[in-house]
């Protein structure tokens, strides 16, 4: 399907039109994502995806806005304490970008409603901080193939990957369980950084400009301001995964 850009887009997107083209842009518009958590991590990644002209945007939480949410979430406000976080992330990024489709969710989701919102999606980001529901994103992703971005923070330190179903491995490959639940620290600017990658290497994706990261957990000490690649190969005795043809 053919979308031609607006001269109002054309001029909203010019500095990225420099870099992918036209072309690009339009792959852009046509696209659908899926990010299951507006909090820390889902804040930066849906503003730059919303700013960089993804046309359709589904945005879940089932949340409501806490005052201790606003040192990083900055989809929200003093004015939204108490609001869904879905409901102020779609009033936020409306206001950024009038020219795409928000879209709210305010259901946790499961594996009996995933499919009803993530359906046509092209791509999945992990912006969680649970991993119940982590895992069921995951399975979903490998199930119906398609792409997931993951991304976690934990205080100065993060850390993401791009999942391809059948050629990477899964979240149930890194994680064999769930941790602990209970309240962790972190710096407002850590999610800020992961989730913006996670933006990136959606663009990248999505657009077709560069490469994406290929079987490698990207890991990120904000002390020290160090990157850090680690190649994982799939686990073999994985619940998941090891049901895909690779």
């Amino acid at each position: 399907m053919k979308m031609n850009l607006s001269v109002t887009e054309k001029k909203i997107y010019k500095r990225q039109i420099m870099l992918f083209g036209e072309k690009g842009q339009k792959n852009l518009k046509k696209s659908t994502v899926f990010i299951v958590g507006a909090g820390g991590l889902g804040s930066a990644a849906a503003f730059y995806l919303a700013g960089g002209g993804v046309g359709r945007i589904i945005i879940v939480d089932s949340d409501k806005v806490e005052l201790s949410n606003l040192n990083r979430q900055i989809l929200h406000g003093f004015r939204r304490v108490g609001k869904n976080k879905a409901l102020s992330a779609q009033t936020t990024l409306r206001a950024l970008n009038g020219n795409i489709k928000i879209e709210s969710v305010t259901e946790r989701i499961t594996a009996a409603n995933i499919d009803k919102y993530a359906g046509k999606a092209d791509l999945l980001l992990d912006c969680l901080d649970n991993f119940e529901t982590r895992f069921v994103l995951n399975e979903y992703a490998f199930k119906n193939k398609k792409p997931l971005i993951f991304g976690a923070i934990f205080g100065y330190f993060g850390q993401i990957a791009f999942i391809r179903p059948g050629k990477s491995f899964c979240l149930a490959c890194l994680f064999e369980g769930s941790p602990a639940k209970g309240v962790f620290p972190v710096v407002g600017a850590t999610p800020g950084v992961i989730g913006s990658l996670q933006a990136m290497e959606a663009i990248k994706y999505l657009s077709g400009a560069g490469s994406n990261l290929n079987s490698e957990l990207l890991t990120w000490n904000g002390l020290k301001q160090e990157f850090r690649k680690v190649k994982f190969k799939r686990n073999s005795h994985c619940k998941v995964c090891r049901k895909e043809k690779k």
